[in-house]
């Protein structure tokens, strides 16, 4: 439906016909025009009978008390040509213009009156300065056109309810109470428990200010309210019970608003408004409950209030609140699903990714992740950090393509696959492989881009392969940026692709960053140009803290995410930062044991040794024991030498290995037994214990915390 100017003035652009302060600046735009002139052709002239004024200075028409002449006189409709000049028919210049016939009409505009100063239609008194009501069907057309689009407007709760509150105040209304369900069911939910409302929101007409909070000149001043719409929420109860067989239950299921004054009304409002809420109802027709129901039930109510010397609701008025109540509750009905659909899609994203990052030796890390918009918070980038044995640790970053509930559960099912993967110690380039595999069985088009590197703080080395993802970012210690020569390889889902690693050096201090395509790929610029950017970026941030200390962590990543400009969000991103601290060479031990019987004891000195050069003597007596169970248990199986080392970091970690793939099981000994008690004293005195499959055996790992 078009909507039709009310005005005989033209329409403002921007002026919503719903909005009271639209009315009011048409109005004193209208009152500072000057006189229209005679014969100007813009003045309109109503050519009812009955409007025409008597009195001196007033043109009586040709014909008046015979039959009209052809095209003289007659009633016009309302889309007729009300903007013709009538045959016969002379204004006279000193004539005000008459009010626009907009909706609302404000408090001040000039009414058209009767000359016993009464409105024409009822006959009733209307005091100056109050809104005229609306005269005919089309100006509730209009109305409920208007405000059923702002209503549409709004996209959550709030936002809609708001939007009923200032589409009827004071328009159509001069106050309004929204009362809701507590809580909104959602769906096709069946809610257990009372039926209770809560007041959501109540509005007004302000006593002194518009809605813009601007101060009305003296002649547009609406006059004093009544105390009775003073405070309404101060008056109203908040929450309300709906009793099973009440009043108020029966008027809510019967859907259709009733006036105040109705049987069923009067014995719903106490029990809606609570003790003394009654008084902000007025008497007669100057209020109206209208029911709010949504899709499939009943979710509030909303109460449309009148001042005593306002006229009253009519008949028809009943349909205009029908018609804001439905598209009210329809709105409400949308937003809630839609809150718990972006709710169902946070969660989903949340759980695809890492909740916490790990704290590994010799490594630090930060992590950031933006949804590609607020419509869409779920994509196919994740990012991940593995601990791996020997204090290394495996760094991961992929994106899916696309950003939907189906690329986020494919990004959840890869993610599952590597960490899985990782846990098996394999290679990086034998990680891509397998996940090339997985992305097979899932679909023939799931296809993803991965990048997989492996970070040994011991050696100070990083192995890297790479499935068609954009190059990591290594970020030096005296402020140079370095985007890593890695072969690219093909994405995840093509099959039969061979991937290939590289090793790289990681020195301390470095920042090693690693990102998906939305950080640096847009429809503004490509991808090179965006990994250019970054580069510079880094760089400059570096500067900033000189070339003796590298940036904070997480204040690198949001300064890396400011440069992303307002056309940039294409895509989502994820972006993990890892600091290589590393470990000293002199806070590591590393033997090479025989499988023989003497190797245990040779184990004890060895550590003993160690903890004497490393001032750790308290711990000399637990180490001993602990080495001397793990090493015996190695010694025991294994055909090749087997390994021990020691790391001193903020812990002492041990970690002995062989190439035995079994791993150790906890168990209970008996009291009989000879053997079985070695891992239950490491479970007794260690800090945290474990033990890891790798390609070539297993490492079992022990830590105790340093004084």
């Amino acid at each position: 439906m078009t909507e039709q100017p009310t005005s005989f003035e033209r329409p403002q652009p921007g002026v919503d016909p719903a909005e009271a302060r639209g009315a009011l600046l048409r109005t004193q735009q209208q009152s500072q025009k000057p006189p229209a002139q005679l014969g100007d052709p813009a003045l309109p002239v109503q050519v009812r009978a009955e409007a025409t004024p008597s009195g001196p200075g007033t043109a009586t028409p040709r014909g008046t008390g015979k039959e009209p002449a052809a095209g003289q006189g007659k009633e016009p409709s309302v889309n007729g040509p009300e903007h013709a000049q009538p045959a016969g028919t002379e204004p006279d210049a000193h004539r005000p213009r008459p009010a626009p016939e907009t909706i609302p009409a404000q408090p001040g505009a000039q009414q058209e009156r009767s000359p016993g100063g009464q409105e024409r239609r009822t006959g009733q008194a209307v005091p100056p300065g109050r809104p005229m009501p609306m005269r005919r069907d089309g100006d509730r057309l209009r109305f409920v056109g208007a405000a059923t689009r702002r209503i549409a407007r709004g996209l959550d709760l709030d936002e809609i309810v708001m939007g009923l509150c200032r589409a009827t105040v004071p328009t159509f209304s001069d106050a309004i109470l929204v009362y809701l369900r507590e809580p909104l069911p959602v769906g096709d939910e069946r809610p257990s428990g009372p039926v209770v409302l809560r007041l959501r929101r109540t509005d007004r007409i302000p006593p002194e200010r518009d809605t813009d909070g601007v101060l009305l000149p003296p002649a547009f001043e609406p006059e004093p309210e009544p105390s009775v719409l003073s405070d309404l929420s101060a008056l109203t109860a908040e929450l309300c019970e709906v009793r099973p067989g009440g009043a108020l239950n029966e008027v809510l299921r019967g859907v259709r608003p009733v006036f105040a004054d109705a049987p069923a009304a009067r014995d719903a409002l106490p029990e809606l408004l609570g003790e003394g809420g009654e008084a902000v109802v007025p008497g007669g027709r100057h209020a109206i409950l209208a029911p709010l129901r949504g899709r499939r039930r009943v979710i509030g109510a909303a109460l449309f209030l009148r001042r005593p010397d306002r006229l009253a609701f009519e008949a028809d008025d009943l349909l205009v609140a029908a018609q804001l109540a439905t598209h009210s509750a329809l709105g409400i009905d949308k937003a809630v699903l839609y809150g718990r659909e972006a709710y169902i899609a946070d969660e989903l994203q949340r759980t695809m990714l890492p909740e916490t990052l790990p704290r590994p030796t010799g490594v630090r890390l930060a992590s950031r992740y933006l949804p590609a918009a607020e419509t869409a918070r779920v994509g196919g980038d994740w990012y991940d950090a593995i601990p791996l044995p020997g204090s290394r640790v495996a760094l991961v970053v992929g994106d899916v393509m696309g950003h939907s509930m189906t690329s986020a559960a494919i990004m959840g099912q890869l993610r599952t696959t590597a960490q899985t993967l990782a846990g098996l110690d394999l290679p990086p380039q034998e990680v891509l492989h397998h996940l090339d595999e997985q992305a097979q069985r899932l679909g023939t088009d799931r296809m993803a881009t991965c990048l997989y590197a492996v970070y040994d703080p011991v050696t100070h080395r990083i192995t890297i392969a790479n499935a068609g993802h954009p190059p990591p970012v290594l970020l030096h210690l005296g402020g140079h940026a370095e985007v890593l020569r890695v072969p690219s390889g093909a994405p995840i889902g093509v099959g039969g692709v061979d991937f290939e690693a590289v090793e790289l050096e990681a020195p301390a201090g470095g920042t090693l960053l690693l990102y998906t395509d939305g950080l640096v790929e847009s429809r503004l610029r490509d991808v090179w140009t965006g990994i250019e950017q970054l580069r510079e970026k880094l760089a400059a941030t570096a500067r900033l803290t000189g070339p003796d200390h590298p940036p904070p962590l997480e204040a690198l990543c949001d300064e890396v995410l400011d440069m992303l400009g307002p056309g940039d969000r294409d895509d989502d991103i994820a972006l993990l930062a890892a600091r290589f601290d590393g470990i000293a060479p002199s806070d590591v031990a590393y033997w090479t044991l025989e499988p023989e019987d003497s190797a245990p004891g040779q184990a004890r000195r060895l550590a003993r040794r160690a903890l004497a050069r490393w001032d750790l003597e308290e711990l000399t007596d637990s180490v001993e024991l602990l080495v001397s169970e793990v090493v015996t248990n190695a010694v025991r199986y294994a055909s090749r030498p087997v390994t021990l080392r020691l790391l001193r970091t903020d812990v002492l970690r041990c970690e002995v290995g062989d190439d035995v793939p079994q791993l150790p099981r906890l168990r209970q000994a008996r009291a009989t037994d000879e053997g079985g008690r070695g891992l239950y004293l490491v479970n007794r005195l260690a800090r945290r214990w474990g033990a890891t499959r790798l390609s070539t055996g297993k490492v079992v790992w022990f830590e105790l915390n340093r004084g």
